[in-house]
């Protein structure tokens, strides 16, 4: 587990981000770093730990038999639905592993219900969520790492859990032992690789200077050791013990190159002898197994030639049979032939003689059928009274016409009359 936690504030950010208040409204501007798009992974990562912590595993993913969410199972989105439903299930056990009673929300649960239930148990643990119930509904996300890992905060600290100082193992430094195998060089050796290597970096660069240190020190080099063996003064027993002391450590060990060829070759020579140390072996054996399989398969040729011998009028009889039901089942199959063409032939016949069938029937239908007779009837007594209702209406307007006439002639007497009087009278005055 991460040494150090980021701290989250209750509304998902953490304290390092920057912040600055406006002078005259006095509203806070959050300005969020780089890094901030990145902290619900190390939030993520911190929540696993702790679950690790609470026995999640055998608690909670065994009894319920779910898989074990990875390290940023949360902060990426896979499986909208899964992630909600871990989320759910998850923050139910910790709410209950916190010491307060919620009931496991199920599949077909309502979600904003499941939601503001988990956001009302978070609150009364004194976290604030400062954002919409809605953020949670897609399963990731930064609100959901912050819900999930203040959950478990408050679960270990029910469960009285403390941190403690980390304990460091102490390394022990082991000396070096000097493996003394057959990889002693001798000091001629040694001389010889050296004057190589001398003589691979003069051709790749010379310098004078160099040069000329160098032989400078090596004479006075010679002119010191040549002043010492004259001035000795040492003990030879001394001398002697002090070689035997030190010789361990003056013992040249080469390590061995995988890269090398002549490491190959030996490989290959030693693979080699042991290729012909096993093939004498196992020659023997081959070649006791060929002349078995051999004996075996002329045994089984002498065998099935016997048989074959023995069988030989039974195939004969089975081939005879064999042509027989070819035969038989070419004749069946151009007999199969001329029954579908005249199957087709019936078919055809029979949709004429059905086509046949109903213009009879409607033939002999419309010739017995009296509907005609007793429409003709209808229209008859219909035409009937209309012809009476006219005569009646012409009666009537026969007599208004009477009536005007007559009328009319009443009137011009009248009239005629009232003419004749004034002038009789104007006459006797």
């Amino acid at each position: 587990m991460a040494a150090a936690t980021a701290v989250v504030t209750p509304s998902g950010l953490e304290d390092g981000v920057s912040r600055s208040r406006g002078e005259g409204a006095g509203e806070v501007v959050v300005e969020r770093g780089p890094g901030a798009a990145y902290h619900m992974f190390v939030v993520m990562e911190d929540l696993v730990e702790k679950l690790k912590l609470l026995h999640y595993e055998e608690e909670l993913l065994r009894k319920n038999n779910l898989k074990p969410p990875s390290r940023h199972y949360f902060a990426l989105p896979t499986n909208p639905g899964e992630q909600f439903y871990m989320f759910c299930t998850l923050a139910a056990w910790l709410i209950n592993k916190a010491g307060r009673p919620f009931e496991q929300p199920q599949e077909y649960d309502d979600p904003n219900a499941t939601i503001s239930n988990i956001l009302s148990e978070l609150r009364s643990f004194g976290r604030t969520a400062d954002f919409p119930p809605s953020k949670l509904k897609s399963g990731f996300g930064e609100h959901i790492c912050y819900v999930l890992d203040c959950l478990a905060e408050e679960a270990l600290k029910y469960i009285g859990f403390t941190w403690k100082r980390p304990t460091y193992p102490v390394e022990e430094l082991e000396e070096e032992a000097v493996p003394e195998d057959d990889a002693e060089l001798t000091l001629n050796k040694v001389d010889e690789e050296f004057v190589e290597e001398e003589t691979d970096n003069e051709e790749n660069f010379i310098d004078l200077n160099v040069l000329k240190a160098q032989t400078y020190r090596l004479d006075m080099n010679e002119s010191a050791k040549q002043e010492d063996i004259l001035e000795s003064t040492t003990d030879a027993a001394e001398w002697s013990l002090e070689v035997e002391r030190v010789l361990p450590q003056l013992k040249v060990t080469i390590r061995t190159d995988n890269k090398d060829w002549r490491i190959h070759v030996d490989q290959m020579h030693q693979h080699k002898s042991g290729i012909e140390s096993a093939l004498k072996e196992t020659k023997g054996f081959l070649d006791k197994l060929h002349n078995e399989i051999s004996r075996t398969l002329e045994k089984i040729g002498s065998r099935e030639k016997y048989i074959n011998n023995q069988l030989e009028h039974l195939v004969q009889e089975y081939r005879a049979a064999q042509a027989q039901l070819s035969e038989a089942r070419e004749r069946y199959q151009q007999g199969n032939g001329g029954v579908t063409e005249r199957t087709r032939l019936l078919s055809e016949v029979t949709e004429e003689l059905e086509k046949v069938k109903q213009e009879m029937e409607e033939k002999g239908s419309s010739m017995t059928d009296g509907a005609p007779l007793v429409k003709i009837k209808q229209s008859l007594t219909k035409l009937k009274q209309e012809t009476v209702q006219m005569d009646i209406r012409i009666g009537v307007v026969e007599h208004t016409l009477l009536q005007s006439k007559l009328k009319e002639k009443s009137n011009m007497t009248r009239d005629m009359h009232a003419t004749v009087i004034p002038e009789s009278g104007v006459g006797s005055y």
